[in-house]
């Protein structure tokens, strides 16, 4: 049966059987486990100072001396670099393509890791981290696009977490390997990692919207081809991407400047670079940089290397959580546990240290700052650890997706240094439960922010959300307007 209907009628129609479901999400889970292992290489690095700086500021291990201030360079190298590598990396995706700049990472992380591991004197260590991290920065950049721009809409939510739970992984292999290998022997296993993953990009196609935004309307075909089926109609899509791209073309300045500063364009960047800046300044990666330190102020007994363990296999466990629920209950939901979780745990902790510095018997409740901080690295990885990742390759407009990414990534390494390098300040100034107290209150003003401000994504293609978040509405002639509707009665 056909039935008419004008294109901008909204009708919902509910039949269980004829329901559509993903094609071709065999291409689509081996596109995004491709891309993954660049993450898990990611994860790695940013792991690697954790457990290497140990035997490597130990002069047994090493046949030169590394000082604590150069040492804190080793780690604090990872951010800035990686700030570079966002910067870098919006150009880069836009006139190499999101495949190619992903697969160029590959080389210079062996290269990285191999500085590293051969190294005679402490240069190299730093040429290495410096080089890896710039790769991290730009890896972590384009991964989110390229799983954007590929997935489909009923399963992106879920692949496109992917990134994130390897990205958990290289962490996790890292801090356990850490415990047997010391920094040499770990940095060649480092060197390892980028193989699979580079080999694995080989197999996998660009982007076709990519494709289509440089007029190879032919490969884009081929290209979604690949990603749905070969028994999948791509045409409809591919005219889709067709008119947003025309759409693009005709508003388009020419300047990416100017058109990042539109105030269409302004919405979606300011509502990635608010989920960026909440993600940091909730206090992750000070409070994951200083877990011993933390246990060690609450009077833990549990070892160092034990702890860190910990915390990487409860960060894994809940983002593969986060991976099986996004596509169910959206990306709000999972949001706004994230954040109670993490306001409730930092209150907590806050607490704990403010009773423990005005001295008082809190020997029973020893227990308490392991339960809060797991509760906190629970919290942040259901939700605001990979999401605003995710929804950076969502949101983004097509025309200003490199460039605008570019800048939520260099924001967010920006965000990470600060935060990072003041936390030690923080506490000497304010102690460690005005620390947490501060960290607890941003998360208060960031649950505010998700109601208000950003979107639900759920479901939706990316253009789509381009046209709720731009609010472009299309005038068609009446006849235009008039389209057929097939359903079964």
């Amino acid at each position: 049966m056909k039935l008419l209907a004008r294109a901008d009628t909204f009708m919902s129609f509910t039949i269980p059987e004829d329901e559509p479901k993903p094609s071709g999400i065999g291409h689509q889970v081996l596109a995004a486990l491709s891309v993954s292992m660049g993450s898990l290489v990611v994860g790695f690095s940013s792991a690697y100072t954790s457990p290497a700086l140990v035997s490597m500021t130990d002069r047994n291990y090493t046949d030169f001396e590394v000082t604590p201030q150069a040492a804190s360079w080793v780690g604090g190298l990872m951010p800035l670099a990686g700030l570079a590598g966002g910067i870098a990396g919006g150009p880069f995706i836009e006139y190499m393509g999101r495949r190619n700049t992903i697969l160029a990472t590959a080389v210079p992380f062996i290269i990285s890791w191999l500085l590293i591991a051969c190294a005679v004197n402490i240069a190299m260590v730093l040429a290495g981290r410096t080089l890896a991290g710039f790769c991290v920065g730009i890896a972590s950049l384009s991964l989110p696009v390229y799983l954007g721009e590929t997935v489909q809409p009923e399963v992106r939510g879920s692949l496109g977490l992917l990134p994130t739970a390897f990205g958990n992984i290289g962490i996790l292999l890292c801090f356990v390997a850490g415990s047997y290998f010391d920094w040499s022997q770990l940095a060649f296993l480092g060197g390892a990692l980028p193989v699979p993953f580079l080999i694995l990009m080989f197999l996998i196609p660009e982007t076709p919207r990519w494709y289509i935004s440089r007029g190879r309307e032919d490969r884009a075909r081929r290209a979604l081809q690949w990603l749905r089926g070969k028994q999948a109609d791509v045409e409809p899509e591919l005219k889709g991407l067709l008119r947003t791209q025309a759409h693009a073309d005709r508003h388009s300045s020419g300047n990416q400047l100017v058109e990042l500063l539109r105030r269409n364009n302004l919405k979606p960047l300011s509502i990635s670079l608010g989920l960026m800046f909440f993600q940091q300044l909730s206090g992750i990666n000070a409070v994951i940089f200083y877990t011993v330190m933390i246990f060690q102020e609450a009077g833990s007994t549990i070892d160092g290397n034990l702890c860190t363990i910990i915390v990487g296999i409860v960060n894994f466990i809940a983002t593969f959580m986060a991976t099986v629920l996004i596509d169910r209950l959206g990306r709000k939901i999972l949001l706004y546990i994230s954040d109670v979780a993490m306001i409730i745990s930092l209150f907590t902790l806050g607490g704990f240290f403010y009773c423990k510095a005005s001295g008082m018997n809190i020997a029973e409740v020893g227990w308490l700052p392991l339960a809060s901080f797991v509760i906190y690295v629970v919290g942040f990885s259901l939700g605001f650890g990979p999401i605003p990742w995710l929804m950076m390759g969502e949101i983004l407009p097509a025309k200003i997706r490199g460039s605008a990414a570019s800048v939520a990534t260099a924001f967010n390494w920006t965000c990470t240094f600060i935060v990072t390098k003041t936390f030690r300040d923080m506490i000497d100034t304010m102690g460690a439960h005005g620390a947490f107290w501060l960290f607890g209150s941003i998360c208060v003003v960031g649950l505010f922010f998700v109601i208000f401000y950003v979107p639900e994504t759920q479901g939706k293609t990316l253009e789509d959300i381009e046209r709720k978040m731009m609010g472009r509405v299309r005038r068609m002639s009446s006849v235009a307007n008039i389209k057929p509707l097939s359903f079964n009665m």
